[in-house]
């Protein structure tokens, strides 16, 4: 099937300094993003065109859902369950608390409902401080992968097959893992050249292609299986940093971008950047999975 997508539009102009993190939530009927920079959550009804911004404490790389307005909160030196409504914090999970200048970045469930998220150096210095990990329904870490620089992704195929990417090294991996949770096959899948930016957010479409974000790219290409280049969208915004699929039929790609980085004339040039974009598509995406608890303490608390 040949890919069509429609012209990017623009849905929130909202200047996000470094928009990440993009969640469809269809109980909501609504797409989920963060500004990590920022310190927000920002949501927005497709159905109602209803916007809402939540405030955290601290830098934030992702969300993940667990029910009604429970969600998973990967946040700089921290996981933390919390209800967006109420405030109410469930458990909070210390992450690399002896690496100070470390964060969370991007993070997501794979088919099984497991949480999978990356840290990395928040100065975005040539450090390999970056780790890739595993959080299980039973609140257990693992931590699957080292010597990442700025880690981004994941995308899963299933929950032992998925893409995995190094930002800085501009290097998407393609990995897969055992029961145990170690790595038995890790390649590069596709390298970025410099005129391409840096692979950022990444999803995976029904048919196993691969869409990835460009930042500093001002696209979004789409990879098949064999690495071979087969679509691409161009947007009006520089830093194109993750995407989704969503809406009504799982057809609707959502994109968030950010400014951070950008001199005045590239501002003037690509003067959507920090924008929430929709692509409409004739692919489907996969629905990204809840966080699936079933630790009976953490169940209890929910």
């Amino acid at each position: 099937m040949k890919i069509k997508t429609s012209t990017p539009k623009i849905l929130w102009k909202l200047k996000s300094k470094l928009g990440e993190g993009t969640l469809w939530v269809k109980d909501h009927n609504s797409i989920y993003f963060v500004d990590i920079k920022k310190k927000t959550i920002n949501s927005l009804n497709i159905k109602k065109n209803k916007k809402k911004i939540y405030r955290v404490n601290k830098e934030i790389g992702f969300l993940a859902h667990v029910k009604n307005n429970i969600f998973v909160l990967g946040l700089q030196g921290e996981i933390r369950i919390q209800n967006l409504k109420t405030k109410k914090i469930f458990d909070s999970i210390p992450i690399e608390p002896k690496i100070k200048l470390n964060r969370i970045n991007d993070g997501k469930t794979d088919t099984a409902g497991n949480l999978w998220f990356g840290t990395m150096d928040n100065l975005e210095r040539k450090l390999e401080k970056g780790s890739l990990y595993k959080l299980n329904r039973n609140l257990k870490l693992i931590r699957v992968d080292k010597k990442y620089r700025i880690t981004n992704g994941p995308a899963f195929l299933d929950q032992f097959n998925f893409y995995h990417t190094d930002s800085s090294k501009k290097k998407i991996y393609k990995i897969k893992i055992d029961s145990k949770n170690n790595i038995i096959n890790k390649k590069v899948f596709k390298k970025f050249l410099p005129k391409d930016g840096s692979p950022d957010g990444m999803t995976l479409d029904r048919n196993k292609n691969l869409w990835v974000a460009h930042y500093g790219g001002a696209c979004i290409s789409v990879f098949n299986q064999k690495a071979k280049l087969i679509h691409r969208v161009n947007f009006p915004a520089k830093n194109i940093t993750n995407c989704t699929f969503g809406g009504q039929n799982n057809n609707e790609l959502f994109v968030t971008t950010a400014t951070k980085g950008m001199n005045s004339a590239e501002l003037r040039k690509y003067r959507y950047s920090g924008s929430l974009f929709s692509v409409k598509t004739n692919s489907k995406g996969i629905l990204q999975k809840k966080f699936v608890l079933t630790d009976e303490k953490t169940r209890s608390l929910l």
